[in-house]
């Protein structure tokens, strides 16, 4: 049976959807490995996001949060908001507490992405506040690190991510889209997430 990683994201702009395909290639190069894109639900209204000029929502499934005992594994991916997760992510962590009391979610692997304006806009902050949901859950936090290489050390460029995970800048005006260099080490945060929810499914 195939071991089921779920990317689960939010995105205003697409920044962190482009993000999420990248890590599903990474995790699908895992044997063995499944993966399903789910996007979570909108909470603003059709006439607040017309008026931050955010295109219309791509076409994957909304993910309904008392579902996730379902999946092995998981990668969230979410914009930043002054530092920390989109309201929207929260909300859909918010709606687990059931799974909460259950345990549900105890032992299960996730990682976790991000997107901010600029390279001192939470990058790290956002994901390291994050974990504090994993960790309510009792699911094991897997970092990125640097495992993507040489890209990371580079600072001649600007660039996303962290060793909290893979990262994207957007620019102030969003118009900034990912970079090869981040969207590898979203690729390769997936195939390292899928190799750990594997060994734990064995």
């Amino acid at each position: 049976m195939a071991v089921k990683v779920w990317i689960i994201f939010y995105s205003t702009y697409g920044h962190v959807k482009t993000l999420a395909e990248a890590v599903k290639k990474g995790i699908e190069s895992v044997e063995g490995v499944e993966a399903t894109i789910y996007q979570v639900a909108e909470t603003l209204p059709e006439d607040v996001l017309a008026k931050m000029h955010a295109p219309p929502k791509s076409d994957y499934p909304v993910i309904d949060p008392h579902t996730l005992a379902e999946a092995d594994g998981f990668v969230f991916g979410f914009p930043t908001r002054f530092g920390m997760m989109a309201a929207q992510m929260k909300a859909f962590f918010d709606a687990t507490g059931g799974l909460w009391q259950k345990g549900a979610l105890h032992g299960k692997p996730a990682s976790l992405f991000t997107s901010t304006a600029s390279q001192g806009g939470g990058q790290e902050t956002t994901l390291m506040t994050a974990v504090t949901q994993l960790a309510h859950h009792g699911m094991v936090f897997v970092p990125a690190g640097y495992s993507s290489g040489a890209g990371l050390f580079d600072v001649s460029v600007a660039r996303g991510g962290s060793p909290w995970g893979a990262g994207t800048l957007a620019g102030a005006d969003g118009s900034r889209q990912p970079s090869e260099v981040e969207l590898n080490h979203a690729e390769v945060m997936g195939k390292q997430l899928a190799t750990v929810a594997k060994k734990l499914k064995a």
